[in-house]
């Protein structure tokens, strides 16, 4: 067992983890965070993206102890409360959710997008998603979603 100190939203953790345990399996397992989805396990479809000291991580791919005195952001740690983060509430109204299964890595993704550029043109959204993939109808509403995100970031001059 190895011992590690992580910082998921915004909260501390020290877990006592497996050398084998993967960033995924603590957060759903240990600390019952279950809006990272467990897809494919092997870093393909982008359903267990989580931001790691700001950037998009495929958490089936990172080792628990790899992410030893990391910060950590899950789509649980966006919403303040009941208060949704502009991007979520635009995945809500564009209907970018579509199942949902892959809504958070979709989220994240396009937070850490917006967070380097709160102006993308539909390539820099695709590029900025690239790694998500969405097995309901497709990605035009998720790619509405993101700009409409954009926009209320730009009009609300606040953080992504």
């Amino acid at each position: 067992m190895e011992h590690i100190y992580i910082i998921v939203n915004k909260r501390d953790y020290e877990l006592q983890v497996k050398p084998w345990s993967t960033l995924l399996e603590i957060l759903r397992d240990d600390l019952g965070l279950t809006g990272t989805k467990e897809g494919c396990n092997a870093g393909e479809c982008g359903a267990c993206t989580v931001i790691m000291e700001g950037k998009a991580v495929n958490a089936c791919l990172v080792l628990a102890a790899e992410a030893d005195g990391k910060e950590i952001t899950t789509i649980e740690g966006l919403a303040d409360g009941a208060t949704l983060h502009p991007i979520q509430e635009a995945f809500l109204e564009m209907g970018g959710m579509q199942c949902g299964f892959c809504t958070p890595g979709m989220i994240l993704s396009a937070k850490v997008l917006l967070d380097a550029n709160n102006n993308p043109t539909d390539e820099e959204i695709r590029k900025g998603l690239e790694g998500n993939f969405c097995r309901c109808t497709g990605y035009t509403k998720i790619i509405e979603s993101v700009k409409v995100a954009a926009e209320k970031v730009r009009q609300g001059g606040g953080e992504v």
